[in-house]
């Protein structure tokens, strides 16, 4: 199987090692090739250059967004972060078209201003936008009709999605919402890959505002565990 991971921070990095793991011909996708490997120091987020990620994990291949989603035989995986998501994937329409995009952006926006700001270990709390009445996932279905989007991953850090059982034993829940019912089954295998049990089907992509409007309760969550950035637990829901 040939999957995109569209993206080169830290979550995306952590799908593509998983999947190369996996044995998947794995193509990722980034903006500016020669400037994604002419990087010599960290990113905002501490992550090492992506040319030293590349020689730590032989056999993937970087490529421009749009080259990078071509490749792919049916599923990409979105990791571009969700200010810019839709714009990006918009111009890769054509390169989409027909394939599953599996969705974990949050809409997070930066820098605004607030009047009751939440103070976090690194800053004020980015704000949701879109949040209660649309989402990103069906922005970003709106946007490329021709593509079945799946929102998932979301609810967790990517290193514990592409690793369960490193919280818990895996005994731990996962979700899964869209309007396609092929799609979805495609990333509920590639979730039962990554070592799921527990995946919960949410029903329609209009459910993706609930994930994506849990990311602030994961945020405080993490907070209360005396985890500063991220979060290294997971959530179990008990029928």
């Amino acid at each position: 199987m040939k999957i995109a991971v569209l993206g080169t921070g830290g979550g995306a990095r952590a799908h593509t090692a998983k999947l190369r793991e996996l044995g998947r011909e794995v193509y990722v996708g980034t903006r500016d090739v020669q400037a994604t490997l002419a990087r010599t120091s960290p990113d905002m987020m501490g992550n090492a250059p992506y040319p030293q990620f590349l020689a730590e994990h032989p056999g993937i291949t970087l490529l421009s967004f749009g080259e990078a989603a071509a490749a792919a035989d049916g599923v990409v995986i979105n990791g571009i972060d969700g200010h810019n998501a839709v714009a990006a994937l918009t111009a890769i329409a054509d390169q989409l078209a027909g394939k599953t995009v599996i969705d974990y952006a949050v809409p997070f926006v930066y820098l605004h201003e607030s009047e009751h700001p939440w103070p976090t270990p690194w800053g004020v709390m980015p704000k949701l936008e879109p949040c209660d009445t649309d989402s990103l996932g069906e922005q970003i279905q709106r946007a490329l009709p021709d593509v079945k989007v799946v929102k998932s991953f979301v609810t967790q850090e990517q290193t514990t999605v592409v690793d369960p059982g490193s919280v818990g034993g895996g005994e731990h829940t996962m979700f899964v919402a869209g309007d396609h019912a092929d799609a979805k089954q495609q990333a509920t295998d590639l979730l039962k890959a990554y070592g799921w049990s527990d995946i919960l089907d949410l029903g329609p992509l209009v459910c993706a505002r609930g994930m994506e409007m849990y990311a602030h309760m994961h945020s405080a969550i993490g907070f209360g565990l005396g985890q500063q950035f991220g979060g290294h637990f997971g959530i179990k829901v008990v029928r």
